[in-house]
């Protein structure tokens, strides 16, 4: 497949040499000036005619799973990331969601949020010192990992993977249990990492979400439950971390624009104590 002409070239040479964070975007949206940020248009597969402009890549050129994007979400930027840039450095964070710095100056004084974002300075200072940078880690507190998602998705999906994980890679399966039955998990499929360790943990987890996906066929479920190899995924990230022992630092989350906590708080007791499952995205 040939690839995208609005990827202008100079810019991947200056990406290759350093740090490449995906952003995963499906519309058109204010992006970070931050040079590490490459603005990826995810399901480009799927809607041939929707175009969100110069400044973005998409994910149907070279060696891609552009189609997958109803089922795998922001999983299918990351995947063209792993197979066609060959940055030192490459991560994952979302249009609306990103890592934020930990400059007291600019956490105080920035008010337009942008500004609050982590830039290319402070990850690598950051990677000097540490193997990853992760999301502040979620605390569910009363739920486990696992009953929650029992609570709000089709826990059958958890099974099938611990199966897969049993048969395939089985010394994962103590850490799998432990994620499964702990309260704490880092969540969002949001990282950064050198190449060779983000290469590394692409190659183990596709090949299981693919399985998986042979396991349960995605099209049994309408198209918010779909999605459901992408947020399997996001409890992964954990159980190959607790594995193979990389140290990390996590960053608190920043959304551009106000996130409705109560909403959210509201949705997940519903889940908890009226059994009322997800049927959207807050």
């Amino acid at each position: 497949m040939e690839e995208d002409q609005r990827f202008d070239s100079s810019a991947n040479d200056k990406i290759e040499q350093q740090i490449c964070v995906a952003i995963a975007a499906h519309k058109r949206y204010r992006m970070p000036n931050d040079h590490m940020y490459l603005p990826v248009h995810v399901g480009k597969a799927l809607h041939p005619t929707v175009e969100l402009g110069n400044e973005f890549v998409v994910d149907n050129t070279g060696d891609n799973i552009s189609e997958l994007n109803n089922y795998y979400s922001e999983l299918t930027a990351m995947y063209w990331l792993w197979k066609n840039i060959k940055s030192k450095y490459q991560g994952l964070v979302h249009y609306r969601r990103y890592f934020e710095t930990k400059k007291i100056s600019d956490r105080l004084f920035k008010i337009d949020r942008y500004g609050k974002i982590l830039d290319h300075e402070e990850a690598i200072e950051s990677l000097t010192e540490c193997d990853i940078i992760l999301p502040k880690h979620r605390n569910y507190l009363i739920e486990t990992i696992y009953s929650h998602y029992a609570h709000t998705f089709d826990s059958n999906q958890l099974d099938e993977m611990r199966k897969i994980l049993l048969y395939q890679q089985p010394d994962y399966i103590p850490a799998f249990d432990t994620v499964m039955q702990g309260t704490t998990a880092h969540m969002f499929n949001m990282m950064i990492m050198s190449r060779d360790k983000f290469d590394e943990y692409c190659t183990w987890l596709f090949p299981l979400l693919f399985d998986l996906q042979k396991k349960i066929n995605p099209e049994r479920y309408n198209a918010f439950n779909a999605r459901y190899l992408g947020r399997v995924s996001e409890m992964m990230l954990d159980v190959w971390l607790l594995t193979v022992g990389y140290s990390y630092r996590e960053y608190p989350v920043i959304s551009p624009e106000p996130v409705n906590w109560m909403k959210k708080g509201s949705a997940f007791i519903a889940a908890k104590f009226g059994y009322n499952t997800y049927t959207k995205s807050f």
